[in-house]
């Protein structure tokens, strides 16, 4: 899908989306959830000599990230119906580049929509495939890296790197729950650390305060073929420096490649404060 948006705000410009969504369907097919996430194009992104005042967003190419709930009632009169909805637009660049206030925009849509063989309705066909389903428990591993910047604007960009190991088990089909550890090393939070103890000496900082951070987290994953949506909520139980809150969460899509190894794209936040996208592979055994 597509957007286009006007932020009626000379400051942060027009943004223009493209997002791979997944539609859910409740109701008979009358309410419909939808989510995507893509990348946006922003019209004018911050400039410290051209563009000061726009620090939402650091970079011109953003992630973004979209919810909409719908109803839709089709062929009430001789093919034509009537479509609602709300929608939740999300754009960020996930601290690649500072600054990342980022920006939501709560829309309402209302429509109509025509149906061509309106007198052919289709038949309902109830699904042949069984609903039990069983798997042992499985061990996953994998290693997810990237690069992000603190909010210090021109503060630089740092490589970091997570090993996350974790147990799952699969409820059914659709759902499996997750429970594991995860290990961050992270070089941006190292230069913010000695930013800070040199920048104010005041917060008694020490500058070899270790960067590092060791969380655990239970999670849920969502199955749709050789695709899923993970959600993932953790707390650091080695937390040296404090940065953004001990809560931390993370969502994302994993592609599966044959029955153990997968790729996986993810945004890792605390609350909503998005520290980094993550890029990571892995296995699944």
């Amino acid at each position: 899908s597509f957007i286009y948006q006007d932020l009626k705000n000379q400051y942060l410009g027009e943004n223009y989306s493209l997002y791979a969504h997944y539609n859910f369907y409740f109701f008979k097919r009358n309410l419909m959830f939808r989510i995507g996430q893509g990348l946006a194009y922003a019209s004018n992104p911050y400039d410290k000599v051209k563009n000061f005042r726009n620090n939402a967003y650091g970079s011109d190419i953003l992630s973004t990230t979209y919810v909409m709930f719908n109803y839709k009632k089709e062929a009430i009169f001789k093919g034509f119906g009537l479509q609602a909805g709300v929608s939740i637009i999300h754009y960020s660049n996930a601290n690649f580049r500072a600054p990342n206030n980022s920006t939501n925009t709560f829309a309402f849509n209302v429509g109509a929509n025509y149906m061509l063989d309106y007198d052919k309705q289709p038949d309902y066909i109830p699904s042949t495939e069984d609903r039990k389903f069983t798997e042992k428990i499985k061990y996953n591993v994998v290693f997810r890296s990237g690069i992000n910047e603190s909010d210090i604007v021109d503060s630089g960009q740092y490589p970091f790197y997570i090993v996350s190991a974790y147990a799952d088990k699969r409820l059914n089909r659709k759902s499996a729950v997750q429970v594991g550890a995860d290990v961050f090393v992270s070089k941006f939070l190292k230069e913010l650390i000695y930013f800070y103890s040199v920048a104010y000496p005041e917060r008694n900082i020490d500058a070899d305060t270790d960067y590092k951070r060791v969380g655990i987290f239970v999670g849920h994953e969502l199955f749709i073929n050789k695709m899923s949506f993970i959600t993932q909520l953790g707390y650091y139980v080695y937390y040296p420096y404090d940065f953004e809150g001990r809560v931390y969460n993370r969502i994302g899509l994993k592609r599966y490649f044959g029955d153990k190894y997968f790729g996986a794209i993810t945004l890792k936040s605390h609350g909503a404060k998005a520290e980094a996208v993550e890029f990571g592979v892995g296995v699944r055994l």
